[in-house]
């Protein structure tokens, strides 16, 4: 490591000269970036045994698991193995007062009882390849828009001509898409191959699989089992399908092998997965703008939604089971706002993000290249212009759109409107019935009209305090004029009106249709005024961001420029990645040491009855005291729960499989630290911690708690 990278704790750390254990790195770029260091870490693979594109590799086991997670594939038969919050949204669609596999775990004792899940996918990467040049000379070709060369839409169009139509209609359920690179400086082509019979085969319940919920949440020391299992199911040709019971369980190219002997401290580790999004890019402004806008608006208004929201959980199981999806989704970026905030204050990152700019004046100046130094003054000014629509747009964001959640009844009630209008009256049978679907829709099993009525007085309470009544959306002056301020006799009486309020009032609406009713119903003037709101708040900010990304693009043009061959990995993208480090504990502030292995015995040490977030199951509490942990136990009889290691992570790496020297499975990583958070800015060396299921755990839950043994014969355990 050169002593430039050292500067640390004493001034700058150079994005582009990356710390031991910093980095999301590119796989086909691995030999000639990282691999060297990797091996002297330990490594005892070589780089093809990792990614090689003319053969099959490690890279091939891995995949994207939904929407945002991912997952690995551990048999021979398309088992997927990803973390319980990855599959909890399935896990609670199953579940029913009666069928509660939240609390109670799932699984499937034969493969006819594997639950099947409409919508979820998962999605292979079969190639990877550098299409720079080609997107460069096609920009310039088709003579694009300013903002082109970061269009989703225009990349993928590129990427579906170079492929070709007739390879895709070739290749059931394989598709290409494009991504732009270091803010558009560099482009890779992904062809991907997605299956979407993807089937429930078991989890742990929540009391394991979620210990410690939110308490733990971005903690560590951590003793939670975040895992479940689902198994693929393809065609008799093992291409994608949708469900049928005629498909059988995918034959994957590649699985991985799993060894139950762990790993000591300092040992290496690598982890491949699809992390979602960094920011190691950004200016000394953006940094500002993310701690005092975004960061804070989150927190201030989801710290007053969760209180509700848990209050109302705490005291009836049904809504427990309502919620428990919403309330987890909440407070995962509530807890990240806090630790970023915290990182960005207390290791400076606003001076660090200022003085690589310096940096990149200073040499701009040298080499005569005054662009470089007029794009950030750019940005700077932009970061200023947009500061108040910003403001506004988090608070209607956090506080409206997603705090209240009649802010998204269907609002489009003109075709009902002109049915009910007309004389037609099979045409407002027709409508009526479209509304009732949209009805229903909104007024699903998952929503309690009376736990959203408590949350929109607090969350509408909160907002009119901050944002100024010119600011607010205009069906908001009703508020003052019709209830002399008073946002909670106004949200009463939305809920008390409103069609969409309570479903008697749909009933009784249905009864006597009437267009009137609905062009005068309060709850949609409400979600229609929120939404006008939302609409020319995102049309005035989308005025900065064409100068705003091409002023990136070469402000990190210019960043690849002046370091050249030391160049760095780009911002995460929710493209694949490797990322390798060591098991290894820290020291979070002073006097305080962590280890980097936790068992069972801190499981029990942290039992509650008392405390839904940390009782423990009977059965699990048999089977420690009898000390019955198979060959899972570690040497010193312990058994294993989890572990940390210093690999660079972000959202999306949830579920990413853990690898130790020679590429065998040792456990999941499913979350972070929060000392760590703000290392999608800046990687923190002594602080950012991956935290991580040991593969001892997992299968010791499925054997012993789950007598599901079953599964684990298909499995590849290493001796």
């Amino acid at each position: 490591m050169k002593k430039q990278c050292l500067l640390w704790t004493l001034s700058l750390v150079s994005p582009f000269c990356s710390l031991a254990d910093e980095g999301m790195w590119m796989l086909p770029l691995l030999k000639q970036q990282r691999f060297a260091q990797m091996q002297a870490l330990g490594l005892k693979l070589q780089d093809t045994d990792i990614y090689n594109p003319d053969s099959t590799s490690l890279k091939d086991a891995v995949v994207v698991f939904g929407g945002g997670c991912t997952g690995e594939i551990i048999s021979p038969d398309g088992l997927v193995l990803t973390n319980h919050h990855c599959g909890y949204s399935q896990i609670q669609r199953h579940s029913s007062l009666e069928h509660d596999y939240l609390t109670d775990g799932y699984w499937a004792m034969t493969r006819d009882e594997e639950l099947t899940n409409p919508g979820l996918s998962v999605t292979f990467i079969d190639r990877i390849e550098d299409v720079t040049t080609y997107v460069r000379d096609r920009l310039e070709k088709d003579d694009s828009t300013d903002t082109n060369f970061l269009s989703a839409r225009y990349l993928n169009a590129l990427a579906r001509e170079k492929a070709g139509e007739q390879f895709l209609k070739d290749h059931p359920g394989t598709e290409v898409e494009i991504r732009p690179f270091y803010e558009g400086n560099q482009y890779w082509m992904f062809t991907k191959k997605r299956y979407s019979d993807v089937r429930l085969v078991g989890a742990p319940p929540s009391s394991i699989g979620k210990f410690g919920a939110d308490t733990d949440n971005w903690m560590w020391p951590r003793h939670t089992g975040d895992f479940s299992l689902f198994r693929i199911y393809a065609d008799a040709d093992g291409n994608p399908a949708e469900y049928s019971p005629d498909n059988v369980p995918l034959r994957p190219k590649r699985w991985l092998r799993i060894s139950t002997k762990g790993i000591e401290e300092n040992d290496f580790a690598m982890m491949i997965g699809f992390p979602g999004r960094t920011n190691k890019y950004y200016t000394s402004w953006e940094v500002a703008e993310r701690r005092d806008i975004d960061n804070d608006v989150r927190i201030n208004i989801r710290n007053l939604r969760q209180e509700a929201m848990l209050e109302e959980m705490l005291r009836d199981p049904a809504v427990r089971i309502q919620y428990a999806g919403k309330y987890a989704s909440s407070t995962n970026a509530y807890k990240n706002a806090i630790g970023t905030n915290r990182a960005i204050r207390e290791r400076n990152f606003e001076q660090l993000k200022g003085e690589e700019q310096n940096k990149l004046i200073a040499w701009a100046r040298q080499t005569n290249q005054p662009e470089y130094a007029e794009s950030l003054r750019m940005l700077e000014q932009i970061v200023s212009d947009r500061r108040n629509l910003r403001f506004r747009n988090w608070m209607l964001d956090e506080a409206l759109v997603r705090g209240i959640e009649f802010a998204s009844i269907p609002t489009d009630i003109k075709p009902v409107v002109d049915a009910l209008k007309g004389k037609d009256k099979e045409q407002q049978r027709e409508q009526l019935r479209l509304l009732t679907l949209a009805w229903r829709r909104f007024f699903n099993a998952s929503y309690a009209p009376e736990v959203d009525r408590k949350i929109a007085k607090i969350m509408l309470r909160e907002y009119r305090r901050l944002v100024p009544a010119y600011d607010q959306p205009a069906y908001f002056a009703l508020i003052d004029k019709k209830f002399k301020g008073d946002a909670d006799r106004f949200i009463d009486y939305l809920f008390s009106t409103s069609i969409f309020g309570q479903s008697e009032n749909f009933s009784a609406f249905l009864e006597r249709p009437s267009a009137r009713t609905l062009e005068n119903d309060p709850m949609i003037l409400f979600a229609q005024s929120v939404q006008d709101e939302k609409k020319a708040l995102t049309t005035a900010l989308a005025a900065f961001d064409a100068d705003f990304t091409l002023e990136r693009r070469t402000y990190v043009g210019g960043l690849l420029q002046m370091y050249g061959d030391q160049i760095s990995f780009p911002d995460a993208n929710s493209t694949i990645r490797l990322t390798y480090g060591q098991k290894k504990g820290y020291e979070p502030r002073d006097a305080v040491s962590y280890r980097s292995q936790t068992t069972l015995d801190g499981v029990m040490q942290k039992e509650d009855s008392t405390n839904w977030e940390f009782v423990v199951p009977d059965r699990l509490k048999e089977l420690y005291h009898a000390r019955d942990f198979g060959p899972y136990r570690m040497t010193d009889g312990q058994m294993p729960v989890a572990f940390s290691a210093t690999t660079h992570t972000t959202g999306g790496n949830s579920g990413s499989p853990v690898l130790n020297a020679g590429g065998e499975l040792i456990g999941i990583n499913f979350d972070r630290n929060w000392e760590g958070v703000g290392g999608d800015i800046q990687y923190l060396p002594d602080y950012q911690r991956s935290i991580i299921v040991d593969i001892r755990y997992v299968l010791f839950l499925i054997d012993k708690y789950a007598g599901a043994g079953y599964l684990l014969d298909e499995l590849d355990i290493a001796p």
